[in-house]
């Protein structure tokens, strides 16, 4: 079972880290689920994940606070609505499925912008 786990999280990192390229494509939640698995599985890797340059700090504000900082948010909601009015002029022509679609999105912007600023 650790195997499998430890395999489960590799694959959430693969998957976060081609979502640094795709803009349809989130970073952080595959971390953030990278992080939890890898520590049931190896606290190495946990560690390597929390010591990272780039991710570390995110995850350990997450983990820590339930935090998200506000350039993270800025970001995430920014991507949103670009993302949106790409749906809404190339997307899909039934009017139901751009209106989910913005729900969805809404309730998602909802989440980020509600979780607190970390701490100092």
């Amino acid at each position: 079972m650790r195997l499998l786990t430890l395999a489960a999280a590799w694959l959430l990192v693969a998957i976060g880290i081609i979502g640094v390229f795709l803009p349809v494509l989130p970073t952080t939640p595959f971390m953030i689920l990278a992080a939890a698995l890898f520590a049931r599985s190896s606290p190495r890797f946990e560690r390597w994940l929390l010591e990272h340059p780039r991710y570390g700090q995110p995850l350990t504000d997450w983990r820590r606070q339930g935090a998200i900082s506000k350039p993270a948010k800025i970001a995430s909601v920014s991507l949103m609505s670009a993302s949106y009015l790409v749906v809404w002029f190339v997307g899909p022509p039934q009017i139901w499925l751009k209106l989910a679609i913005g729900a969805i999105l809404i309730a998602c912007a909802a989440f980020v912008l509600s979780r607190p600023l970390p701490n100092p």
